[in-house]
């Protein structure tokens, strides 16, 4: 009989977010993303958004506990996390239910909203301190529940050190990390304190608003990564990892605190993959009518390259072409490699230029420039517009890189639409050129097939 893995199981024990961007929601999204199944116990349901929390409907305790006590009892759960728990009998259900299955649990201190509304009541805190945080496996406090936790004040990397230590000391828990988001420094650095050692998590401070859930997903990520059977240390170091890209890749969304974004983690590699494929495709699109393709390209060689979802495209390392460009060989065409991201700067920064304008337009390829082509171009329906490089400022000339951009976008904004062709009209020492725009590399290169295939038979 085969045998089948099986599959970690996390479970959060939190509230409800309305705007879908922290509590059980964001918890879920970070399961599903850190390769093992989410459950949930839901305590409190909030009426919120990413300004503020309009509402809070606690569950009655008993009914939490219910909720865990089905799922364990059936699926079974390799590590859990708290995230909020509202109030002092709500606390107590849970550290009962736990200490029954003595399950892995990672408790995240929620007090206070991103927005600033308490989700912890203070009469609950000495609740959590004598009931749940003695039974974690590790707290994850940043600066500001550590304080309210411990009546300290943390200011510096030192007295976050001396916190993660008082905490495990104080209370009892496994480990204690001291998170430094909120802590003054050119980086982060999280502190944690585990068997009597320090562990120092150091990473460079992203500057965003879409920081809503960024506790919820990074504790979920921890309980992930002990669901796994990963130790604490090495939870911590995939979940830095983890949370810093939901945060650099956070939804720019509501007026407030846009949510951070946890299914980052794997869109981005997912994305990188389809990318690749679809240029492929667009390449033998391109070799198996490779008699007409020759006829257009440039002396300087033509590229075809696509970026990732422009919700994830940044630089040039977000866009494949074909390394070495394709040349002509003798009456076909030449590719010398398969497509890489990277590769290829200058129809890279066309691309990027274009989808800050139209986003739908995501790959580009460049051809050889003539009246004739873009005449060709127009009357089997393609729009095309254009710049001369005469009227390029000299501040732009003078960077490396920089026309490719400013053309680009100069002449689409003149166009004021999508547009398929942009063409450069060259200048001393600048080959004439003509860049044709498409949703993706397939779509470029039927284009550059049925203008090469017309160019031919006229």
């Amino acid at each position: 009989m085969a045998s089948f893995r099986k599959i970690p199981v996390a479970l959060t024990i939190a509230g409800s977010d309305s705007s879908g961007g922290a509590g059980i929601q964001a918890d879920l999204k970070t399961f599903a993303a850190m390769g093992v199944h989410g459950t949930s116990a839901i305590t409190s349901i909030t009426a919120q958004n990413t300004r503020e929390v309009r509402a809070v409907y606690d569950l009655p305790p008993d009914f939490v506990a219910l909720q865990i006590e089905a799922v364990v009892d059936d699926i079974g759960v390799d590590a859990a996390k708290t995230g909020m728990l509202s109030n002092a009998s709500i606390i107590m259900a849970v550290a009962k239910v736990v200490k029954k299955y003595g399950f892995p649990l990672v408790v995240d201190p929620v007090m206070i909203a991103k927005s600033s509304a308490r989700l912890l009541r203070e009469d609950a805190v000495d609740v959590l301190k004598r009931e749940l945080i003695p039974i974690a496996k590790i707290i994850t406090p940043n600066r500001m529940e550590a304080e309210a936790l411990l009546g300290i004040e943390i200011r510096s990397i030192k007295e976050a050190r001396e916190a993660a230590q008082m905490l495990v000391d104080s209370y009892g828990c496994e480990a204690a990390i001291v998170k430094g988001g909120h802590i003054e420094g050119e980086y982060t650095v999280d502190i944690l304190y585990y068997k009597g050692l320090f562990h120092e998590f150091k990473d460079r401070r992203i500057d965003t608003k879409t920081t809503h859930g960024t506790g919820c997903s990074f504790s979920a990520a921890i309980a992930a990564g002990i669901a796994k059977g990963k130790d604490i240390v090495d939870s911590i170091s995939s979940a830095k990892e983890f949370i810093s890209i939901a945060i650099e890749y956070g939804m720019d969304i509501g007026s407030g605190y846009g949510p951070v974004n946890p299914t980052a983690y794997i869109y981005i590699p997912a994305e990188r993959y389809r990318v690749l494929e679809n240029v492929e495709k667009a390449i033998e699109i391109l070799i198996r009518n490779s008699r007409d393709v020759a006829k257009v390209i440039p002396e300087v060689g033509m590229n075809i390259g696509m970026s990732i979802d422009p919700l994830y495209a940044r630089t040039p390392l977000d866009v494949a072409a074909v390394p070495g460009r394709i040349t002509r060989y003798r009456d076909g065409i030449m590719v010398k490699g398969k497509p890489e991201f990277g590769v290829s700067k200058h129809i890279a920064n066309a691309i990027l230029t274009m989808i800050k304008l139209y986003p739908e337009y995501r790959a580009a390829a460049n051809i050889a420039y003539s009246k004739e082509l873009i005449e060709i171009a127009k009357s089997i329906g393609l729009t095309t517009t254009y710049f001369d490089r005469r009227e390029e400022p000299e501040d732009i000339k003078s960077v490396e890189g920089a026309t490719t951009k400013w053309g680009v976008e100069y002449a689409v904004k003149r166009y004021g639409k999508p547009v398929d062709i942009v063409y450069d009209l060259g200048d001393i020492g600048k080959e004439p050129m003509i860049k044709i725009f498409g949703r993706d590399a397939i779509d470029v290169a039927k284009k550059i097939i049925a203008i090469a295939t017309r160019y031919n038979t006229t």
